[in-house]
């Protein structure tokens, strides 16, 4: 019976991982919140300092997301 609920934990925690690392990794969602941010800034919707904080971590993401791809890529 314990090693039926380890399994299933084991499943539920691998699943909510990969769904995180597909979040994470989506390259189009992170672009789009970029261009979000870029309209906000220019409608005046955020303040410079709050833009210049959020821009550095989507660029960051992109960054990442970005190396991740080669490591795939030179894994296969």
């Amino acid at each position: 019976m314990a090693f039926l609920i380890d399994s299933f934990l084991l499943f539920i925690a691998e699943s909510i991982l990969e769904q995180a690392q597909t979040e994470f990794m989506n390259e189009e969602a992170v672009r789009r919140e970029l261009r979000e941010l870029y309209e906000n800034l220019e409608s005046g919707r955020i303040a410079e300092e709050e833009f210049e904080k959020k821009e550095e971590e989507l660029v960051r993401r992109l960054e990442e997301i970005e190396e991740y791809k080669k490591e795939i890529e030179e894994a296969a």
